[in-house]
């Protein structure tokens, strides 16, 4: 019966989320309305705890500290308000639910981050030589 229900809620979910940590910083564009106009806003912040992970509808609490007042939201992962979820950066962290971050100061938080830039760099190569090919394709034919 386990199994059924977990089949169930990974069809209900809609869009491709990275694999998501806690202890990772990310970067959350989410959707607001007011009134007529539809606005996209960018909450950065780090992941301190996810709820639900073979639920259809997993929930994360992001935190983030902007002049001095600590900010969380807790937000579902496949909400359709969502429109992207960046991975940032990942920290070496022991424990699943970071929630002694909300009594720390920021400054003496000291968590080992991974720059997620390299990988990306690495991801991009092939990428980049196929784009190189496809410019030098264009000048071949405007030149003839």
């Amino acid at each position: 019966m386990k199994k059924k229900i977990i089949e169930f809620n990974s069809t209900q979910r809609m869009k491709e989320v990275p694999d998501l940590r806690s202890g990772d910083i990310v970067k959350i564009t989410r959707k607001i309305k007011e009134g007529e106009k539809e606005l996209s806003q960018v909450f950065e912040g780090i992941i301190i705890a996810i709820k639900g992970r073979q639920s259809s509808s997993p929930t994360m609490t992001v935190r983030k500290v902007s002049h001095g007042v600590g900010t969380e939201l807790i937000l579902p992962i496949f909400s359709p308000n969502i429109s992207k979820i960046v991975l940032v950066k990942r920290a070496k962290v022991r424990r699943a639910k970071l929630y002694y971050i909300r009594e720390k100061s920021t400054k003496s938080l000291k968590l080992k981050y991974k720059n997620l830039s390299e990988f990306a760099k690495i991801d991009d190569e092939p990428k980049r030589e196929e784009a190189k090919e496809e410019l030098a394709e264009k000048k071949e034919t405007e030149s003839k």
